[in-house]
């Protein structure tokens, strides 16, 4: 949910406030008052954060079955999406250093889900052709190499053991190869 950004560009604006404020000879009271009033919102704006991010891992379940990814979220209206293997394309798996991790599908040609109904749960800046994640899966390699089996029998195809190294942050991540 991007949390520390928001927090730190709530503390960037504080700054340039209390900085502003005394370039134009404001008083220091009122300069406080006004990061005081500022540092308020940030606050309430990352506590929202938190909360909806901690309500939404708390109502969302990912399955694996042997025909389809069933992913099923929603914190007000609980919505369920099955995408059956036969639809995925490709998987990728983007692992961070602690071992949880996101798990993309891409949907064949003429298969689409809807970016902002299906939020967070898909690739970030996928807009156009929306890809369906499951995010921050903790031992996300594990659940990459169930994918990864699970695909290659749909199609009928030898398993192959899938590589899955750790991210270095640098937005890249391992592909899973999916079925023909």
């Amino acid at each position: 949910m991007h949390v520390r950004q928001v927090g730190f560009y709530f503390g960037l604006l504080i700054v340039w406030g209390f900085a502003a404020g005394l370039a134009d000879g404001t008083p220091l009271t009122q300069l406080g008052l006004s990061a005081l009033r500022l540092a308020a919102l940030g606050s309430a704006a990352v506590g929202l954060l938190v909360l909806y991010a901690w309500l939404s891992a708390r109502t969302t379940l990912y399955t694996i079955t042997t025909r389809r990814v069933v992913m099923r979220f929603g914190i007000a209206m609980p919505i369920t999406i099955q995408i059956p293997f036969t639809k995925i394309v490709s998987a990728g798996a983007h692992i961070w250093p602690n071992g949880a991790g996101d798990l993309a599908v891409s949907l064949s040609k003429g298969n689409r889900v809807a970016y902002l109904i299906q939020w967070p749960h898909v690739r970030p800046w996928k807009f156009a052709r929306a890809e369906p994640t499951l995010r921050c899966v903790p031992d996300a390699a594990t659940v990459a190499q169930i994918l990864g089996r699970a695909l290659a029998a749909s199609a009928s195809q030898a398993a192959t053991p899938v590589v899955v190294p750790v991210s270095a942050g640098n937005g890249s991540g391992a592909h899973i190869p999916a079925a023909a």
